[in-house]
């Protein structure tokens, strides 16, 4: 990784809460921009109080707030007060990035929409994110993960025959949509390298999960394919979920040198065909019903080792998230890291990045911290006297921690 990372210089407004849009932030903030999380002082972050561990909700530091909220400093404003409006908008002067999740039309009601930002600072990148986007006759309409995979048709090709439509577990389209927000900022961040001018920008988390879907939209949109939820089966009968004598088997041999290596190794040369694509799912039960009988004389971390060692893609199903975690992949790419909270013991861990710079992965410079934490901090950097900044605290305007070692 070079001297600096690549946003280094760069302050991004992070005016939202819960997953999306706070991750969106939290990538930029691991890449090495200054990202200033502004809250209410009333009613900061919901999932503060959101987690496994009911000690950290207590704290206002749940675990799935602790996920994507470290590399911030906090500020607290009350933006239904005038007062409040114009520290933020001094705040966006000096900023390059504005990012928010309040619904549609909430923002320019209070006169801190887009408009009247980029009037204050004709650079600035403007990100809204929200479950339906800002145009459309669902606009205004408000959901989370489960309502937007209920919405889009996510749900419809997950589950299997006995359950009908299900619900993924993990909030995919969540993270999906922060990582598309980033991705949308740093588009815009270039182009305002080149032009000087700024932009808005408008995700809708229905538009991350139609590119989730990507190839069954396309797929239904050519002929009216329907995805069906098959569970752990799919339509090659090389690409499904086997019984081992112990455990489970993902099979993935996908193409046709695959299915080569994977029937010649299997001792079964006569199911090889010799076009797999003209009809790939000829033979599916005959094919099936071979795979059930051989898989079964393995363990499923056996048949791992020996399919991989052949080039065949498979992996031993990992039917807990401490045995995944455990694997030496995750050790050695450095995927999570464990960061130290002031005021909290015991273990904390957050992911970081999907990918590596240079061969390193990217650490957050501070960790997740109560609401408020940098207020007195960052209104002394925008001028205010300390006269002022006790007002604001006195008015209910901005607020700090009751705990002055929260404040770094």
């Amino acid at each position: 990784m070079g001297a600096s990372l690549p946003f280094a210089g760069i302050r991004v407004v992070d005016a939202s809460q819960v997953l999306a849009a706070p991750y969106a932030a939290y990538q930029l903030a691991l890449l090495g921009a200054e990202v200033i999380k502004v809250e209410r002082p009333d009613s900061p972050d919901f999932v503060r109080n959101v987690g496994t561990d009911p000690s950290l909700n207590d704290q206002g530091m749940g675990t799935q707030f602790l996920t994507q909220n470290a590399g911030k400093r906090f500020l607290t404003l009350n933006l239904k007060d005038e007062r409040g409006r114009a520290v933020l908008k001094e705040l966006v002067r000096r900023s390059d990035v504005f990012l928010t999740n309040a619904r549609p039309g909430a923002y320019e009601r209070l006169g801190i929409g887009y408009a009247d930002l980029a009037a204050i600072n004709p650079g600035l990148i403007h990100c809204g994110i929200s479950a339906f986007g800002a145009r459309g006759p669902k606009r205004e309409y408000t959901g989370y993960e489960n309502v937007v995979q209920a919405t889009s048709g996510y749900m419809s090709a997950n589950g299997d025959q006995r359950t009908g439509p299900l619900r993924q577990g993990s909030p995919a389209i969540d993270y999906a949509t922060g990582i598309t927000a980033a991705f949308a900022i740093a588009s815009a961040l270039f182009d305002r390298h080149r032009t000087g001018e700024g932009t808005s920008i408008d995700v809708g988390m229905i538009d991350v999960a139609a590119i989730l879907m990507a190839c069954h939209v396309t797929s239904h949109l050519r002929d009216g394919f329907e995805p069906t939820p098959t569970g752990n089966t799919m339509a090659l009968a090389t690409t499904s979920t086997y019984p081992t004598r112990t455990g489970s088997i993902m099979l993935g041999a996908c193409n046709k040198d695959q299915m080569t290596r994977l029937w010649t190794l299997l001792g079964h040369p006569e199911l090889i065909k010799p076009d797999p694509f003209n009809s790939p799912t000829a033979d599916f039960d005959r094919e099936h019903a071979t795979l059930s009988e051989i898989m079964l004389t393995r363990t499923a971390e056996e048949w791992e080792e020996l399919l991989q060692r052949s080039h065949i893609p498979a992996a031993r199903v990992r039917e807990s998230l401490a045995d995944a975690l455990s694997d030496v992949q995750y050790a050695e790419r450095g995927a999570f890291t464990p960061i130290a909270v002031p005021g909290i013991d015991g273990p904390i861990g957050v992911p970081l990045l999907g990918f590596m710079l240079d061969g390193a992965a990217a650490l957050p410079n501070r960790p997740p911290l109560p609401a408020g934490s940098h207020s007195r901090d960052i209104l002394r950097e925008l001028n205010y006297s300390e006269d002022a900044i006790t007002n604001l605290l006195d008015a209910g305007v901005t607020s700090v921690p009751p705990t002055a070692h929260h404040e770094s």
